[in-house]
């Protein structure tokens, strides 16, 4: 299939430009197991309306501090519901969201920024002091306080994070198997459409200013969605980050493994 698209690529490059804007800005949603679908039916629920989706958020009320989950990108709430039953045993405020056409929101065409702005909105919206990442998760909550400096969170645990939005569009093109031509055309696209310069959005960049106390980095050194050089170079660009290589986890049973909970508890803690 990959050498088919490339054919195509140097034959028709707007067509596969269209198929990896696509594959960019619309979020396949999978099922939940069992587990994630308990914990997020426990939660109470509210519909919060932004930018023509309806945004379905939770909450697990607790007496002790208020934490908001941020789940990846293809992700959602219930991926965290190991994380959240322990956080509810020790009677945390826990708060979550899928984010536009994510989970249970409502569907449509979205991008990075609608999600860092929702982002921006929740941890306004919920005062909260305390956040968890996953994955695209990161490059979603670090651009929000990027782009709110006045935002101060006392700590801030990511369980992997991508640097450079740049990679990721290599990630796609790599997948996709699109030609360098095709892949300047989409970025050129992107800056188009955004008025942003997609080389200057980097993680690595928007943590050297953020209003983060204390952060903890885990990211398992044979991840093989994200390459952990990744987050080394974002933690060797944030004063006040700890990092930490795990093993054993991969880059989503890093969600579910006892050890890296209890980690995310005590940091928070």
């Amino acid at each position: 299939m990959k050498n088919i698209i490339k054919i195509i690529s140097y034959l028709f490059p707007k067509v596969i430009v269209n198929y990896a804007y696509h594959q960019l800005t619309n979020p396949q949603v999978r099922k939940l197991r069992d587990r994630e679908l308990d914990i997020i039916q426990r939660a109470k629920e509210e519909i919060v309306k932004f930018k023509g989706f309806s945004i379905k958020t939770y909450h697990w009320v607790g007496q002790g501090k208020t934490v908001l989950l941020i789940h990846g990108w293809e992700g959602q709430a219930g991926n965290f519901s190991d994380l959240i039953e322990k956080l509810i045993e020790k009677d945390y405020n826990v708060r979550a969201f899928d984010a536009p056409s994510h989970g249970f929101s409502s569907s449509g065409k979205t991008s990075l920024f609608e999600f860092t702005e929702l982002v921006g909105i929740l941890i306004k919206r919920y005062n909260v002091k305390n956040l968890v990442s996953h994955s695209f998760g990161g490059v979603a909550t670090t651009y929000a306080l990027f782009n709110n400096l006045e935002l101060e969170i006392n700590t801030y645990v990511l369980l992997t994070t991508p640097d450079k939005f740049s990679e990721r569009i290599d990630d796609v093109s790599e997948q996709v198997g699109i030609s360098d031509t095709v892949k300047n055309m989409l970025i050129a696209r992107l800056e188009n459409e955004t008025k942003l310069n997609v080389i200057e959005l980097n993680v690595s960049d928007f943590v050297q200013t953020i209003n983060v106390r204390k952060s903890l980095i885990l990211h398992d050194k044979n991840d093989k969605v994200i390459p952990i050089h990744r987050s080394k170079n974002v933690h060797m660009n944030w004063k006040n980050n700890t990092f930490e290589t795990i093993e054993g986890t991969g880059h989503f049973r890093i969600l579910r493994t006892e050890k890296v909970i209890d980690r995310v508890i005590s940091f928070i803690g």
